[in-house]
């Protein structure tokens, strides 16, 4: 086992990548400064690609969606992918394109519930913004970051005076109860923040300009974080996100409490465990090309088209293609190996009698391999021994995971890739718990672990494959 330290400083790492990535485009961002740092370079989905061996790559999709992908020092059109696929979105609450909401002397947020959140969570938590805005700039129009980090909205609870049966049944109405409040009228006006000054415009003047769509002040917060005029916003797309910080927690420095773990946490895995293997010679004696894609809209059904039910993949998998046979993408899928991941439910000690006697994955214990015999899951018995065999060199502990008989069952992009190309896919994940809510937990081991799985998976996998004998 590697030692506390090692753990810890893997752990600390992951912490500073998740708390600047509080939207998809933070991630996509993140993730292509690093593999920018490794020597890989950008390429376009609408330019012509001239790809060679030991070439290293990325291409994004509505900067939200990434695939990078290392060619092998011994690639040849017809020869294999080594894959792993995750996700850059979580749940959460999205600013609506009309969010201006003035209630009972409030000016209010009006906000969307993107994906399957636990949303009580979100009440009484300190929120900002992040996500992106098109802004004009002259004759251009460009994409911005933007990541209001300090406290600007919450959502407050209602007192338990006035509603005494609320540790009983907390059921809030996501429509009416989950608007967060970003300022008092009163204040506002006092400040020169909107309030009558709305009043005075007329309807045509309203739907010319999209800021005022949006409550001023939070048009002003935007307008001075990205040094433009409110007239320059075209259109934005705003995550909320707790601006409590991602810790190292537990009185043994054993847990991470942070949000967006599902699936932040398989995304800067895959992409070190990727980095990680181009450091040594094994990129230069590798037969297949190394690839990792991580997509947006998997906590919503993964149909869109930076999804992983698109065409995106299939396309960037052909390209690399190009050159062989008239079958050589063909001839590829069937010597190729996808891993899913994604996180994974640990046993919870205080729902115990949720988890299947046989199948309870455990903290600091490794990787979870997540089975389901109806297909929620990819894991089959062959995808599950390479994955083993692999594990086993890289001296990576695994453990298995399915549900109760009784119970429903998640899911994840693993079916939806695998159905689409007919490519071996293995569905694991980290151990964790509390998963889709704002504040999620699972243990620092994990990121050391999956790193090192990762990287021993894009070394050894076509030695592996080589050894099927069937």
């Amino acid at each position: 086992m590697a030692s506390k330290e090692v753990v810890l400083s893997a752990a600390k790492q992951f912490l500073n990548f998740v708390n600047k990535t509080p939207s998809p485009y933070h991630a996509v961002e993140e993730v292509k400064t690093r593999l920018l740092a490794a020597g890989f370079r950008e390429l376009r989905e609408a330019d012509s690609w001239d790809l060679k061996p030991k070439d290293k790559c990325f291409v994004t999709k509505n900067q939200s969606t990434i695939i990078a992908f290392a060619v092998g020092g011994q690639f040849k059109p017809g020869n294999g992918f080594s894959i792993i696929g995750a996700h850059t979105d979580s749940p959460c609450l999205k600013v609506k394109p009309v969010s201006k909401v003035n209630r009972c002397g409030f000016h209010l947020v009006g906000v969307e519930c993107y994906g399957g959140g636990i949303w009580h969570t979100w009440f009484d938590r300190d929120l900002g913004v992040g996500g992106r805005v098109l802004v004009k700039n002259g004759g251009r129009i460009e994409h911005r970051l933007v990541n209001i980090e300090r406290p600007i909205l919450r959502v407050p609870n209602i007192a338990i005076h006035l509603m005494r049966d609320m540790n009983e049944k907390f059921s809030p109405n996501k429509e009416s109860n989950l608007i967060p409040v970003l300022a008092t009228t009163v204040q506002s006006q006092l400040n020169g923040g909107g309030g009558s000054c709305d009043a005075s415009k007329t309807e045509e003047s309203k739907s010319a300009n999209q800021s005022d769509k949006h409550q001023a002040l939070l048009v002003q917060l935007l307008c001075g974080e990205l040094q433009v005029k409110p007239e320059q916003l075209l259109d934005f797309d705003l995550h909320l996100a707790d601006t409590q910080p991602a810790v190292i927690g537990g009185v043994l420095d054993e847990f991470i409490f942070s949000p967006r773990l599902d699936n932040l946490l398989n995304a800067y895995t895959s992409t070190v465990g990727l980095i990680n293997s181009c450091t040594g010679p094994s990129l230069d004696a590798d037969p297949n090309v190394r690839m990792i894609s991580l997509f947006d809209n998997e906590e919503v059904g993964s149909e869109s088209a930076q999804g992983a039910a698109s065409s995106f993949q299939e396309y960037v998998l052909r390209r690399i293609s190009t050159g062989g046979s008239q079958t050589a993408f063909e001839e590829a899928i069937a010597k190729s190996y996808m891993i899913s991941a994604d996180q994974a439910h640990a046993l919870h000690p205080n729902y115990s009698d949720k988890h299947e006697s046989n199948h309870q994955p455990g903290l600091h214990k490794g990787i979870v391999v997540k089975i389901n015999s109806n297909q929620r899951y990819t894991s089959t018995a062959i995808t599950m021994a390479i994955l083993r065999e692999i594990a086993g060199k890289a001296e990576v502990p695994l453990q298995d995971f399915m549900v109760k008989n009784d119970s429903p069952c998640g899911s994840t992009i693993g079916p939806i890739m695998s159905a689409k190309l007919g490519m071996a896919t293995v569905d694991i994940g980290a151990p964790m718990l509390s998963m889709h809510s704002i504040r999620e937990m699972c243990c620092t081991s994990s990121v050391l672990q999956a790193e090192t799985l990762f990287k021993n998976f894009f070394e050894h996998y076509p030695e592996v494959f080589k050894s099927l004998n069937f």
